[in-house]
């Protein structure tokens, strides 16, 4: 199904593997199944397919699905131009036919009827799912009372499939509600509405949608509270919301007098909207109901039937599972991000000095990590900056964050010594009373002389270097005080260095997440860094941290970073 003739050679493997999962999602659609990337090559196939087509998964991944199977009547190869399914695969639309024939792996060929459709591969990347139903022989096909249509099966089938990919690629609750309307209006129904159940088990109309020209529309003055769920109430949405059964409604279930709060809200519904054919599904997840989906027809001639429950129950039990994943992760992520708004210090006032600091949690991880940064006043008087980076990206590091971020306080408050020998004194205790593995950190004294002037004073252990930037957009690397990381063990001298800090510059500490960048060498982001920092010299110091971070750290790193920006006053 490539556009090339030469796009794949047998036993290729695809270039990029499959999303975690996607194997997992084709076993559960319950047919024969198979994923293409966007050059037509096999990169998941399920076990139905490897039963059906007589064929083990390592001869279908990597190789091109046209020339793998597609064969005409007389089991010749069959030539792209003729191929159906590679214009419609080339188009990138939905199509299906029958009467088609595929090689399987015992030479033998096999009449199917297929459908294919767009997938979504790891949320992002563009694929195409192919379902096959082997064709029975024509001489059974033609007795009625044996005949099937196997297309409305694989329709359904298709839009299981396409529900499962799009609601679980996704963690926000919003956006999973967004994309479910999106499925079943106005490919199922009109009219779409949505009742969740809130966490202090309240009732609320999230959503009331109907498709105008193509596009959804919302009704806002539709949605809103609920009144509670009666207890036993026999009306089809009360029934829904506490996880009893799907059933079928119209205008007349609700004309007789209500039993309920709720039975007067569905009155309405069903008055203003016009429906008259609904059918409405629990929501619910492997713990608890969440709410309830009700599809109506107000346009559509045909009403529903008990014939549609299933796949509505199927798909609602899809969205169930997706919303609640998505809470649990948005639960997670707000007591994350509290913790760790607790964890990560404000910045103290120093006459003279400008500070600033910003933290970005990894994109993919709990919101908290082990990337770290401080600043505080010693007991002399002047005054500690530090950034570290433990290793981990979970509730974990961040502990151990907060172990190595108090125990350098402590030591840096108590003992008037070089930054080494404080850093020094952190990597002996490291290993004996905290959780934390490795880690790097630089350390460092910001103080003002007595002529005026400002100078720093550092060690590093194992981490990225300081970036010192002048006013007028001179930008180095304080390389100097290097030693080792934390955490290894190894007893080797720790050195401290020395640098003026220029009337008007500006001092910027940072971890890893911010320069690192996928097929780029950390020599690449260094230098990506000091070109923008130089370039921003010249912006307060708010704006000039906000537009490093923006500008430097890289769209597909998964790595948390920590910034802290220092400037120093200008002379008058």
């Amino acid at each position: 199904m490539t556009g090339a003739e030469d796009a794949a050679t047998p036993g290729r493997r695809p270039s990029a593997i499959p999303a975690a999962g996607l194997t997992g999602a084709l076993e559960a659609i319950g047919t024969a199944a198979y994923v293409v990337d966007e050059e037509g090559r096999v990169i998941a196939v399920n076990a139905h397919a490897e039963q059906l087509l007589a064929r083990p998964a390592e001869e279908f991944l990597g190789r091109d699905a046209h020339d793998l199977l597609h064969r005409d009547a007389h089991g010749h190869p069959m030539p792209r131009s003729r191929c159906d399914m590679r214009q419609a695969f080339h188009a990138g639309r939905t199509a299906q036919a029958e009467g088609d024939h595929f090689e399987c792996g015992d030479g033998s060929l096999l009449p199917v009827s297929w459908l294919i459709t767009p997938y979504v591969v790891d949320g992002r990347d563009a694929g195409t799912l192919v379902l096959v139903h082997a064709q029975r022989p024509p001489e059974t096909a033609r007795r009625p009372e044996t005949a099937a249509n196997p297309l409305p099966e694989l329709e359904r089938l298709a839009l299981l499939a396409e529900t499962t990919t799009r609601l679980t690629s996704t963690l926000d609750a919003e956006e999973t509600l967004r994309r479910l309307l999106a499925l079943v209006v106005p490919r199922l129904a009109d009219w779409a509405v949505v009742d969740l159940i809130t966490e202090r088990d309240e009732v609320w109309r999230t959503a009331v949608v109907h498709a105008e020209n193509g596009t959804l529309v919302r009704h806002e003055d539709l949605q809103g509270p609920m009144p509670p769920v009666p207890e036993d109430s026999p009306m089809p949405l009360s029934r829904a919301l506490r996880g009893v059964a799907s059933t079928l409604a119209g205008p007349q279930t609700y004309q007789q007098e209500p039993d309920s709060g709720i039975a007067v809200e569905q009155h309405r519904l069903f008055e203003v909207t016009g429906i008259r054919s609904a059918a409405i599904a629990p929501i619910r997840s492997t713990r608890a109901v969440l709410g309830a989906l009700t599809l109506g027809r107000a346009k559509d001639p045909a009403d529903f039937t008990t014939a549609d429950l299933p796949l509505i129950e199927d798909i609602a039990r899809r969205a169930g599972l997706a919303l609640d994943n998505a809470r649990l992760y948005q639960r997670q992520r707000k007591v994350a991000e509290t913790m760790q708004n607790h964890l990560l210090p404000q910045m103290p006032r120093v006459p003279g000095l400008q500070m600033t600091a910003r933290y970005l949690p990894a994109p993919d991880a709990s919101q908290v990590g082990g990337d770290w940064y401080d600043a505080f006043s010693l007991s002399d008087g002047a005054t500690a900056l530090a950034v570290g980076d433990v290793v981990g990206h979970d509730l974990e590091a961040a502990a151990g964050m907060a172990q190595l971020r108090n125990m350098l306080r402590a030591y840096a408050w108590a003992h008037q010594e070089p930054p080494s020998r404080i850093v020094a004194r952190l990597d002996e205790a490291v290993m004996h009373i905290t959780d934390v593995t490795m880690a790097t950190t630089i350390f460092a004294r910001v103080e003002e002389r007595d002529d005026g002037h400002w100078e720093l004073s550092w060690t590093n252990a194992g981490h990225p270097p300081p970036l010192l930037i002048s006013h007028d957009g001179l930008a180095r690397y304080l390389t100097d005080g290097h030693g080792i990381l934390l955490g290894t063990g190894v007893r080797t001298p720790r050195t401290d260095a020395t640098a003026p800090l220029p009337p008007g510059s500006t001092l910027l500490l940072y971890t890893d997440g911010l320069i690192e960048a996928p097929g780029q060498t950390l020599d690449e982001g260094l230098q990506r860094l000091r070109r923008h920092a130089a370039a921003l010299a010249h912006r307060p110091l708010t704006s000039f941290t906000d537009q490093v971070l923006r500008r430097v750290r890289h769209v597909t790193n998964d790595d948390d970073v920590a910034l802290l920006a220092v400037r120093v006053p200008i002379r008058t």
